[in-house]
């Protein structure tokens, strides 16, 4: 493991309640990071994911609620951390969702709300952020990002559009904070076992009419030389490099972890 400290650094990782985010925070937490968790999930859940990410915290972790496709509960999320916390040091734009249909069935609602989540919250947190973080002269703003953000996906319009959208917000913001202590990157996985993915597979299996381990096996060799998944820690690892002193100049990056998906 990377040999540094983010201890005092307070970390926003949205969408922190499972998945990908959920070993983002526990990473960061483990670095020292003073994690500010969200999500919108029911309680056991949030109180699972709580208790996970405490066990590697040295400073009490935080829940925070907020409806990421709502501009004004964007705000009052980015508020709530900072009037409970302090000045947010470390950004990570997580969460997500995802609807798959051909792009003339694409419901427009899921569309607007799917940009809204993945792209747009993005945009929200980071201009509220920035500022604090240029007058401070440090800060990490890390975007999950996706291959679906380098390639095109059918089926995926809306996921793709708002993960290619994503960097080319990491590219902006990196341009414009290139002269500070402020640094904005991207991490891009391929098929990750995340709740999200295993429902698409549930979903592949039942229509295929085969069951989930087949599918499961199908899916990432399908798409990943390696014919493994990526694991959430392992981009929990790129993200914590990315917070690193060593990641200094790494500015505007998409940082694919796939598998080979995109080399193929």
């Amino acid at each position: 493991m990377i040999d540094f400290s983010l201890r005092g650094r307070i970390a926003l990782v949205t969408g922190s309640t499972r998945g990908l985010g959920l070993a983002i925070a526990c990473r960061l937490a483990q670095s020292g990071a003073i994690v500010a968790m969200h999500g919108l999930e029911d309680d056991s859940v949030i109180a699972a994911a709580h208790d996970q990410i405490s066990r590697y915290a040295t400073e009490p972790v935080q829940y925070f609620r907020g409806d990421l496709s709502d501009a004004a509960q964007v705000e009052m999320l980015i508020s709530s951390v900072e009037n409970a916390l302090g000045p947010i040091d470390i950004l990570i734009n997580n969460a997500g969702m995802q609807h798959v249909a051909p792009i003339d069935e694409f419901p427009v609602d899921q569309w607007l709300k799917l940009i809204a989540v993945n792209l747009t919250a993005a945009f929200l947190t980071t201009r509220l952020v920035v500022n604090g973080m240029r007058q401070r002269r440090w800060g990490r703003i890390v975007n999950v990002s996706s291959v679906s953000g380098l390639i095109g996906v059918a089926n995926k319009s809306a996921y793709a559009a708002s993960k290619h959208g994503l960097i080319g917000l990491t590219k902006a913001v990196a341009m414009e904070t290139a002269t500070s202590g402020v640094t904005c990157n991207a991490v891009c996985p391929g098929w990750v076992l995340t709740p999200l993915v295993e429902a698409q597979i549930r979903a592949r299996a039942e229509k295929k009419g085969c069951d989930f381990e087949t599918e499961k096996k199908a899916l990432v060799s399908e798409k990943q030389p390696s014919q493994e998944f990526v694991t959430p820690e392992q981009v929990a690892g790129i993200v914590a490099f990315l917070c690193s002193p060593d990641a200094d100049q790494v500015r505007g990056a998409a940082w694919n972890v796939d598998g080979g998906y995109v080399a193929a």
